[in-house]
């Protein structure tokens, strides 16, 4: 890895831009504590003045990373051959990031910044509402301003010729990604999940439920959660569980990153799952470089990649027979005869049941695509003005019947389900299907370095896998786009081939394919 320059230690324009980057994005985390409060701990009747904090601190950060001044010390230190002579040391590198993050940020104005902020704190609240509600109708307004705002934020960054408003807003979480790109991976890739999925509904030996239906207690569970996520690289002293509606992680400093889960009491599984996957993304965030905590090379390079830390800790490791002979003991130490009639083997098969749903965050591997698709298509077209939010339900129903075969019975089971449009986010959905494929390839890349990683699972090594994910990919920050990264890591493009396998293989075992 390239280090920084002996002449950026000392140079005065370089060291004020970089201050000036930390302030604004420091700034930016004061933001993510009070979006972290008002998940887990604030009471109901904060949610406006909420929103007049979250619009004040967005409208001052965007602000401070928008001057003037920013722009001219950006300049001056691309003008400085001292600086980056070397195109691949941490200085022109982190360079290279802040201009393309100050050029996007100066397309759009402070105003619209602000009331961005304003209209995602209260549609949080009112998302949640309507879903304990069950009402879309209660949403639908929020819903309209949601997707005129961000419209109108496209228009700001303009796409390019033939695409679309989606791609505008797609590049904040997936540089490079558009629409039609996004569409060109889909649509091969539901086919063969599609004839994965009938050859699967067709076994005659399909896995019992029986241990996605016991019945335990919520304390355990929490204590069972927590001791799982310790055991995989979870660093408590620099990170803390909570409970939200929607699981979520928010990494404030490498040094405190925070996550959430969920309970139900006839599903264990899902809070492993959910704990797991957040803890992927946590363990992501706590492995960035500390020596520049809040710069480029300190941060995460995309969406995408986010999620294949988080998918590959609950899948590929989670979800494992190896994972289970390590588990198992676990799950007689906290819960006791609660599970005295499971053996691992009913347990690892129960763990990979597959079985159309509504709800994509509870969705097994062979499913959970096909959620993706059904809200890209939806959003797509609601920013292209082909759909109305009015119609969002009669859509979403129509699509579950079409990829699924199954018939959405109410809203908080169908367009509520998730928070992400409440949160004034469009463009993010295909990072899910990307990490999917991401964190297929990586951990197929992880194993060919490392003989016997998954035996290792049973006894409890994790670490080896933590470690090799902290050099490969955390400690990288943004300095390689997204598909370059996949290729530096793992030596090939990106391929669902190698997601596909994992899933033939493994399943088709499960189910006596």
């Amino acid at each position: 890895m390239s280090t920084t320059s002996t002449t950026s230690a000392t140079h005065p324009k370089w060291q004020e831009l970089t201050e000036r980057a930390l302030e604004a994005s420091t700034l930016g985390s004061c933001a993510s504590v009070l979006h972290w409060d008002q998940e887990t701990k604030m009471p109901p009747e904060g949610i406006e003045p909420r929103g007049r904090q979250m619009a004040l601190i967005a409208r001052l950060t965007h602000e401070l990373g928008t001057s003037q001044e920013v722009g001219d010390l950006l300049a001056a230190c691309e003008a400085d051959d001292d600086l980056v002579g070397d195109p691949y040391s941490d200085t022109a590198v982190t360079l290279e990031r802040l201009r393309h993050d100050y050029d996007r940020a100066t397309c759009i104005p402070s105003s619209l910044v602000s009331e961005e902020a304003m209209l995602a704190s209260s549609a949080q609240h009112n998302w949640a509402e309507a879903r304990r509600n069950d009402d879309f109708s209660q949403f639908q307004p929020y819903l309209e301003q949601v997707v005129a705002l961000l419209r109108r934020k496209a228009e700001c960054y303009g796409w390019a010729q033939g695409g679309e408003p989606w791609d505008a807003l797609a590049e904040d979480y997936e540089p490079g990604c558009t629409a039609a790109w996004v569409e060109s991976v889909f649509t091969p890739l539901r086919e063969r999940l599609q004839n994965l999925l009938d050859r699967l509904m067709g076994s005659s030996t399909p896995p019992s439920n029986a241990f996605n239906e016991l019945c335990l207690p919520i304390d355990k569970q929490r204590a069972f959660v927590t001791d799982v996520a310790k055991s995989i690289g979870f660093d408590f002293q620099r990170g803390r569980i909570d409970v939200s509606t929607h699981p979520f992680c928010t990494g404030f400093h490498p040094k405190d990153v925070r996550i959430t889960t969920r309970f139900h009491e006839n599903n264990v599984n899902d809070a492993l799952g959910s704990t797991m996957h957040e803890c992927g993304h946590a363990i992501y965030e706590q492995g960035l470089r500390q020596d520049c905590a809040r710069l480029p090379l300190g941060q995460a390079v995309s969406l995408g990649i986010h999620e294949s830390q988080s998918r590959l800790w609950e899948n590929q490791v989670g979800r494992s027979e190896q994972f289970w002979k390590w588990c198992f003991p676990k799950l007689s130490k906290y819960f006791g005869s609660d599970v005295a009639s499971l053996d691992i083997d009913g347990i690892y098969r129960g763990a990979n049941i597959v079985r159309p749903d509504f709800i994509r965050v509870e969705a097994d591997e062979a499913t959970y695509n096909m959620h993706i698709m059904i809200r890209f298509e939806i959003e797509r077209a609601l920013l292209k003005g082909d759909l109305e939010a009015a119609d969002v339900p009669a859509a979403w129903a129509e699509k579950y019947r079409e990829y699924l075969s199954i018939d959405v019975p109410c809203d908080s089971k169908g367009c509520l389900q998730d928070i992400h449009w409440s949160m004034v986010s469009m463009g993010y959905f295909p990072t899910y299907t990307l990490g999917n494929l991401y964190s297929a390839q990586f951990f197929d890349a992880a194993k060919r370095e490392m003989p016997g990683l998954e035996d290792g699972f049973a006894k409890g090594e994790f670490e080896p896998l933590k470690t090799w994910l902290n050099e490969k990919i955390h400690q990288q920050g943004r300095r390689h786009q997204p598909a370059e990264l996949c290729e530096v890591v793992t030596g090939s493009p990106l391929s669902a081939d190698h997601l596909m396998t994992y899933l033939e293989t493994k399943l088709g075992g499960i189910y006596g394919l």
